[in-house]
Formats: C-alpha cells, sequence, structure tokens
C-alpha cells in the first residue's frame, strides 16, 4: 500500500473507530459486535506502525495508557472551578429563590434547569479546534493537576469533536465509576488481599490519581459532561449548553428538565429521589440552575459559590447495626474518644463498621450501651455516625460504658476536664510523651501541609522502623532510608519523599495549624498569622498581645503562650525549620473600606447568608466574630437575633439591620 492509500485508509478507520465509540459510550447502541471492534483496531494499529508519519496524538487508539510519570504537574484554571453551595431541604431552596429575586430586576422571569450531582471526579477538558490538548483535576478551584494521560483512557470522553468544532473550549464534568465496575474491582481487591473502595467516588478520584496511566485504563472509567465553562460565543440557556455538548460527542445524562418554577424543580427532585437506588451510578442529589445565562454575571459568585446555582442533597442514608463494642482511641492532645463497633453493615453503598461516638456527653444523650441496636447514617454520605437507639429491641444483657481510668495506649492517669464554658466534659491522657499522641501529632501534621502521600500506616511503619520519632525526621528522610523496607519499592520511596519535599514550604497560618497547639484550629491560625506576621513575633508575643488578637480569648491565648514557653515544643520547631521548612509570611493586607471594623452577624438576613455577608466583610478589610465584646464595631441583626442582639444593646455596640449593612458595604 503507497502512501496516499495508507493515509486515507487510516483517516477512514480512526472516523469509523471514534463513530464505534460515540454509538457505544454515548448513544449506549452499540452499533458493531467487540470482534469488529478489535479487527478495526488491529488493522489501524498496523497501518499506524508501518507509516509514523501519519501518527496522532489524538488517535483512537491512543486510549490506551502511557509511560508512568514522575508526577503530576500543577496547572491553573483560566476559568475557576467553582463549588455549590448546598440545600438540605426545600425551604432552603425557596430561601435562595428569594434572594436571586432580590438581586435582578422586578421583571426578571426565572427559569431553572435540574440535573444529576454525579458522585465522581470534577474534571475540565480542553479542546483546541474540536482535538482534546488538556484534562485537569478541580484542584482548590483556581489550580489543578494535569492528568491529561489517564483523561485519554476514558472512552467515553471525545479526543475529536464531532460535528463543526469551536475553535477553543473548555469542558466541565465529572469522571464516575459505575457500581458493577466498582463491585467487579473490589472483587478482584478482596482476592489479591488489598484494601477495598469505599464508594465509586473514591475509586474514580483515586483511580485518576495514579501515576501509571495504564492502571487508569484497566478502571473503566465513564466521564459525563455537564457544563461549558469556556467556548467564546453566547449561549444564551445552560440547557442549551448540554444540547451542544450532545451534539459534538460528549455523554451527558438523559435525566435532566427544564423547570419553569420551583414546583416542577421539586417534582423533579422527587423522582429521581424514587429512581436514585437503581441508578448505575453514585449521585447525592441534583444541581439547580438559572436557566438564562445572561442572568448568571449579574448574580455572580461569592467566594468560591456561584449564587445562581445550588446543590440539592438528599438525606443521608440510614441503616440500623448492633454495638459489639465501645473502644476509646487517644488523639494528638491525648484527648479519649469512645468509637463503637458494630456489625459490619452497608450503608450508602459501602460497608462501615465502626463510628465516633465523640464524648461521654454524646453517649449519655443517646443512651447508647455496648450490645444496642442502632441507627447509623453516613453524614454527606461520607462519615458514619451513630444517631439513634432503639431501646425496645434491647434484650436485657447490654452494658454500660465507662471511661478508663488509664490510658489504654500508656498507662498513665486519665483526667476528667470540663470544658471552656463548662457545657461538657472530656477526658485526656495526662502522660506528655504517651505514644499516640504522637502518632495522632504526626498524621495532623502531615495533614496541614498537605503530604497526602504519608498515611497513617506509612507513619506507623517510619515509627516501627525507628526512622522517625516526630514529623521534623521526615524533612531528613531519603529514598534510599526507605526503598529497602518491605512493600516499599524504589517508585513509591521516591513519590514519598518528592511530595515531602515539594511541602517543605508553607504559609504560617499553615504551619501555626500543623504545630497542633490545643484549642487552635483553621481559623484561629489564621488570625494569629494576620495579626503577627512572623513566627519570631508570634514566639515572643507576651500572653495579653496574644489575648488581644481578634477572636482569641484567654483559654486559647494561654495555650499558644505557654506552647512556645515549653522546651520541648521550642525544640520541635526549631527542628522543623532547621530541617529546611520555610515558612512564608502573610503580606500586609491593603486598607478596605470596613478595615480596622469587626462584625458580628446574628439572626436570618433575607437577601444573603452569613457566610456570604461574612466574605464580603473580609473582602473589604473587615473582621468577623462569633462573640460580642466592647471591641465590637458592628452587630448586624436579622429575623429573630438571639442573644448576641442583647448583649449588644447592653454593652452600647452599635446595632444595623440588613439595609443599614448593605448600605455600609454598598453591596
Amino acid at each position: 500500500m503507497d502512501k496516499k492509500s495508507a493515509k486515507s485508509r487510516i483517516q477512514k478507520l480512526r472516523r469509523q473507530i471514534t463513530d464505534l465509540r460515540y454509538q457505544y459510550h454515548v448513544l449506549n447502541a452499540p452499533g458493531a459486535t467487540d470482534e469488529v471492534y478489535d479487527s478495526l483496531s488491529r488493522e489501524l494499529k498496523t497501518l499506524e506502525q508501518q507509516f509514523p508519519e501519519f501518527a496522532d496524538p489524538n488517535s483512537p487508539l491512543n486510549r490506551v495508557g502511557g509511560k508512568p510519570l514522575d508526577k503530576f504537574v500543577k496547572v491553573r484554571h483560566a476559568v475557576p472551578m467553582l463549588s455549590l453551595n448546598d440545600a438540605f431541604s426545600k425551604e432552603d431552596v425557596r430561601a435562595w429563590e428569594i434572594r436571586l429575586k432580590k438581586l435582578l430586576p422586578p421583571s426578571a422571569k426565572l427559569e431553572y434547569f435540574c440535573e444529576l450531582k454525579l458522585d465522581g471526579l470534577a474534571v475540565s477538558l480542553i479542546y483546541e479546534s474540536g482535538r482534546f490538548t488538556r484534562g485537569a483535576t478541580r484542584g482548590d478551584g483556581q489550580v489543578g493537576e494535569d492528568i491529561t494521560q489517564n483523561l485519554r483512557t476514558v472512552r467515553s470522553i471525545p479526543l475529536q469533536l464531532s460535528g463543526k468544532s469551536p475553535s477553543y473550549m473548555e469542558v466541565r464534568g465529572e469522571a464516575v465509576m459505575r457500581k458493577e465496575v466498582l463491585a467487579a474491582l473490589n472483587e478482584t481487591q478482596k482476592k489479591a488481599g488489598k484494601p477495598l473502595f469505599a464508594n465509586t467516588r473514591n475509586a474514580a478520584a483515586g483511580s485518576l490519581r495514579q501515576l501509571d496511566p495504564n492502571l487508569a485504563a484497566s478502571r473503566q472509567l465513564d466521564f459525563f459532561a455537564y457544563d461549558i465553562a469556556d467556548i467564546r460565543q453566547d449561549i444564551p440557556k445552560h440547557s442549551q449548553e448540554h444540547a451542544l455538548l450532545r451534539s459534538l460527542g460528549f455523554t451527558v445524562d438523559k435525566r435532566e428538565a427544564v423547570c419553569k418554577d420551583l414546583k416542577a424543580v421539586f417534582a423533579f427532585i422527587d423522582k429521581i429521589e424514587k429512581l436514585r437506588p437503581d441508578l448505575p451510578f453514585g449521585t447525592d442529589g441534583v444541581v439547580i440552575s438559572v436557566n438564562d445565562t445572561g442572568f448568571h454575571s449579574r448574580l455572580g459568585v461569592v467566594g468560591k459559590a456561584p449564587r445562581y446555582m445550588l446543590a440539592y442533597k438528599y438525606p443521608a442514608e440510614r441503616a440500623t447495626t448492633k454495638v459489639r463494642d465501645i473502644i476509646v482511641n487517644v488523639g494528638r492532645t491525648g484527648v479519649l474518644t469512645p468509637v463503637a463497633l458494630f456489625e459490619p453493615t452497608l450503608v450508602s453503598g459501602s460497608t462501615v463498621s465502626k463510628a465516633t461516638l465523640h464524648n461521654m456527653d454524646q453517649i449519655r444523650r443517646l443512651g447508647v450501651k455496648i450490645g444496642d441496636t442502632v441507627v447509623i447514617q453516613k453524614a454527606g454520605d461520607v462519615i458514619p455516625e451513630v444517631v439513634e437507639v432503639l431501646p425496645k429491641l434491647r434484650s436485657g444483657g447490654e452494658k454500660e460504658f465507662h471511661m478508663p481510668k488509664k490510658c489504654p495506649v500508656c498507662g498513665g492517669a486519665v483526667e476528667r476536664r470540663t470544658a471552656p464554658g463548662g457545657s461538657s466534659v472530656a477526658y485526656y491522657c495526662s502522660n506528655p510523651n504517651c505514644p499516640a499522641k504522637s502518632q495522632r501529632g504526626i498524621e495532623h501534621f502531615v495533614n496541614a501541609f498537605e503530604i497526602y502521600t504519608v498515611g497513617p500506616k506509612i507513619i506507623t511503619r517510619f515509627k516501627d522502623e525507628g526512622l522517625i520519632s516526630d514529623a521534623a525526621d521526615l524533612f531528613t528522610l531519603k529514598p534510599g532510608d526507605i526503598d529497602n523496607l518491605e512493600r516499599f519499592g524504589e517508585k513509591s520511596a521516591e513519590n514519598i519523599i518528592n511530595s515531602i519535599n515539594e511541602h517543605r514550604k508553607i504559609s504560617l497560618a499553615r504551619f501555626i495549624y500543623a504545630l497542633g497547639i490545643p484549642n487552635v484550629g483553621e481559623q484561629t491560625s489564621e488570625d494569629l498569622a494576620d495579626h503577627f506576621h512572623s513566627l519570631d513575633r508570634l514566639m515572643a508575643a507576651p500572653a495579653s498581645e496574644i489575648n488581644g488578637v481578634e477572636n482569641i480569648g484567654p483559654i486559647v491565648s494561654a495555650s499558644v503562650y505557654d506552647f512556645f514557653r515549653r522546651p520541648e515544643d521550642k525544640k520541635f520547631v526549631a527542628k522543623l525549620i532547621k530541617n529546611g521548612v520555610a515558612i512564608v509570611n502573610p503580606a500586609k493586607k491593603a486598607p478596605g473600606k470596613l478595615t480596622g471594623k469587626t462584625f458580628v452577624i446574628t439572626g436570618t438576613l433575607e437577601s444573603l447568608s452569613r457566610d456570604e455577608a461574612k466574605a464580603k466583610i473580609k473582602a473589604l478589610g473587615g473582621k468577623t466574630s462569633e462573640s460580642v465584646s466592647r471591641q465590637t464595631g458592628y452587630v448586624v441583626a436579622g429575623e429573630n437575633p438571639g442573644s448576641k442582639y442583647d448583649k449588644a444593646k447592653k454593652l452600647g455596640v452599635k446595632i444595623l439591620d440588613e439595609k443599614e449593612f448593605l448600605r455600609l458595604a454598598e453591596i
């Protein structure tokens, strides 16, 4: 065959194979048997090998996995990948509509578009002149990871668009794993003695974040498109975007509806709720959008969520099980947490066998005993929790649970402490050298540093092997230290060390949070970083100055002050710096309209949520607090204000109604 004939044949084969892919994966109507598809693919492969000058990265044969990557490259999204605000009831949806109408002209006619909220990994696909050129994860919404090689293996993603292709296009969608694929995958994992995947979402996300594309290819993922982020042309309706996506060769789920009002929206929600258990893939809700895209820019974005879209979440699935035992885990601060162990139970698509009971107050509130039959649910479809006891099913052999007098890890004395305000009681291991504190502290540290390759089992192994005694030792490790350990290969060792090295640089706020100072969470860490701007200033600060930081009271300030006075904690901080951790100090913010003013919000606002109001205050340089004091600048009072309103009146703090606040902030 000469070159001219070969080129023509290759082009025809590619078109035919692409068309068969479209019929199978998009239309769910196979146009040929697997044998025919495989035969055409073999012929194309032979011709591409004989005539390499006609190579094309978007050839349908290039869906096979390529060479394993060393790491994923970070990419910045030209259009941010936003998250959605959640609604957990129809009342929440009605309140959302009220806010929309206040932001639009009185003549505006709202029409909605409803579609499934798929349970997978959100990804972005870039097409140039109709050719797939790059795919990335959502990441933090601004910066994701380039997973193009892995996405090329997903057969429902078109490598070349059908019909008249736009010059540039960014498509958003969800990579999902079907339930039947997960079942087969878990059966394989079980036979190999490997951990099972908890649900389709975790399996899909884990598959696309593999450095080896061949492994991603073996997971049989699907892709459903749901949005066009950028096409550089006007599309008046979101429903028309879906129609265009279908015409270009994308799989778009057929369960969707244009709704003239909320009555139609609620009918769609109820319909999907009945269908949900029998759907071939996971879904945890319905996405409701303002269908007219012309309203989107007017409604805008607050924080990381658009006003013109809302995610309605279905109630968490519940199941009953029996409590076999209640054990105690010791946390990084030494706090003892009771955990219920129960018979393995299927709930929300995964099998769970334990759930935290939080503390003794929760146990008493629920009335849980060992041997009880209880109702469990997975909050947000992820975290299992005990929500109810069924006392009528008791046999009489149930046992009361009591907190141990000695730490179950080190045998140290257990202390009973009353939480600030006297509202609850917690139990702590009094031994400062308790190994559990060290283990949990390192786990907290690596999560704060976002070193996700170092999980609890790896930390335990490193400690058992004597490689580390604290988190600072992680930054001294080399690949050769761990690649000779059983079940650690050269590649996995390199991946772990690369991840540690990539996260040596950290913001001051995250560094403070990583230290695990008692009573200091993420928000307090940010407040401290914004006030002191450097670790040296914070470490040298007197307790009175720390106590003067906005939103920080005497208990927290004493905890911070004491931490930086203890020799062992100062030594740990110095060791981190010596081992190469670099702290990035926050830049001083330019003054804004509300700089120097602190706001407390109480009651329900009509035109915006509390989070939206807080985001606006911070954007204008102001601060927010959850408690009223003499230092509070304003209290914003919505409907049904609580005790904060009364305290503001007593202290003489200026109170603003919603209209006054909006004028002040010029929203």
